[in-house]
């Protein structure tokens, strides 16, 4: 006769709860943290609560630069972005995804940003050192998607 011991039910690990979708405000897309997840390569060592703050701050920083062009698009009687004329790439709105994009850059910052005050230690500090050019490149590919959208140069030189 053999003995097989189990942990108890509450021990064993489930498989996580399904992220639920993230409601945007019906002009802008609905963002899913799945796609964000994957198209922003964020490890699931990040919690969904953690991943859709993250989200929600990704909205809050694109809102702001693209409140009056959803205005405008409203008063030309467009209700959704995906309504707004546009070339359509891999049989999608390229609106609909800049916005995605902008959006997942901006998540995907704040939590390397945030992620890295773990590690207090020397080693921990050379490292959130040496993330912060990752950081930036991410808000700059952020606000690079954001002025696509609205047809603006993505660099302004000024002469001194």
């Amino acid at each position: 006769m053999s003995f097989v011991a189990r942990p108890p039910a509450s021990e064993i690990e489930q498989p996580p709860a399904p992220e639920t979708v993230v409601v945007n405000d019906g002009f802008f897309p609905d963002v899913d943290p799945a796609s964000v997840r994957d198209v922003a390569r964020i490890p699931t060592s990040i919690t969904p609560a953690r991943l859709r703050a993250a989200i929600l701050g990704g909205i809050m920083s694109a809102e702001i630069d693209l409140r009056q062009f959803a205005a405008d698009c409203r008063a030309a009687g467009y209700a959704k972005l995906a309504d707004v004329p546009a070339p359509q790439l891999d049989g999608q709105s390229v609106q609909l995804i800049r916005y995605q994009r902008a959006v997942a850059l901006f998540a995907k910052a704040e939590l390397i940003e945030r992620h890295r005050d773990f590690d207090t230690t020397s080693a921990g500090g050379n490292q959130a050192d040496e993330l912060t050019p990752s950081i930036d490149e991410l808000r700059r590919d952020a606000i690079h998607a954001i002025r696509d959208m609205l047809g603006q140069l993505r660099t302004g030189v000024w002469l001194i």
